[in-house]
């Protein structure tokens, strides 16, 4: 009992002092705010503007605005995009020899995982807050409601990406071994999710629906209109969009088992940890 409590008292100020770590870091580094925040900002902007009110989602008898059908995937795009800036820190933490002097503190690897993970989270749900006032007070007609609960969900979704790509960059010894994986891997994940166009009735389609990060979008879909009227969902929700109950049960089950591969893969010793 005493070494459980002895363990339990190491790790909440160890998780605490690296997620605080991560936030003061962030801060320090505006770049990455330029990097996470302006870059898909600037793609909604783009989109938007570009396809105008040009697309028809399917079983829709009118065209919608791309901006207000693009605007939670820009959402979770931030939250992507600060999940890469984020956990990328574990290369470099590995190179100046940080990470070493974590894992041979008292605290347990689950702290240095959920340290990590929160920290992430915390500043791409920041981020994410920044931008989703901004579209409820310009472009896109948003119920309060439905922009109070969107943070949650958000949160939830920063977790999985932070965790994946935690696990991305545990075994890696080099940024651009990342940048590679993440090109090849993270935003296909996010193109074929909904976010970016509707799922089709061809192959494409069928990734997307075996997509988890499809019902994680679904979600902030879902949330983003709480209260909204009828013609309002029937203008910004596509009519195959996935129900509420599977979107919230697929998305729990994402994160539960991306933060659970995480701590799994950060409890297994590699070369990189020098121990």
């Amino acid at each position: 009992m005493q070494t459980t409590n002895t363990t339990a008292a190491s790790m909440w100020p160890a998780i605490a002092s690296l997620a605080w770590r991560e936030w003061v870091r962030f801060v320090r580094q505006p770049n990455r705010v330029i990097g996470a925040l302006g870059q898909p900002i600037l793609f909604w902007l783009l989109f938007g503007s570009g396809f105008g009110s040009t697309m028809r989602m399917p079983g829709a008898t009118e065209n919608v605005d791309y901006a207000e059908y693009y605007f939670p995937g820009t959402l979770v795009l931030i939250l992507l995009f600060t999940a890469i800036f984020a956990t990328i820190s574990i290369i470099e933490d590995r190179r100046e020899g940080f990470l070493q002097g974590v894992l041979t503190s008292p605290a347990p690897r689950l702290a240095m995982v959920l340290g990590k993970l929160v920290g992430g989270t915390l500043i791409a749900v920041a981020q994410a807050s920044v931008f989703l006032l901004l579209g409820a007070l310009t472009r896109v007609s948003l119920p309060w409601m439905g922009v109070l609960l969107t943070i949650p969900a958000l949160f939830v979704l920063g977790l999985a990406l932070t965790a994946i790509g935690f696990t991305m960059a545990w075994r890696l010894d080099s940024t651009q071994g990342f940048h590679a994986l993440m090109s090849v891997f993270l935003l296909p994940m996010w193109l074929l999710s909904g976010a970016f166009f509707p799922a089709g009735d061809n192959w494409v389609g069928w990734i997307v629906r075996l997509n988890p990060l499809t019902y994680g979008v679904a979600l902030v879909r879902h949330l983003l209109y709480w209260g909204a009227n009828d013609e309002t969902l029937r203008r910004a929700l596509p009519a195959d969009l996935p129900g509420l109950g599977l979107s919230i049960g697929v998305t729990a089950a994402f994160v539960v088992g991306t933060c659970g591969l995480a701590w799994l893969t950060a409890g297994r010793r590699s070369a990189g940890d020098l121990l």
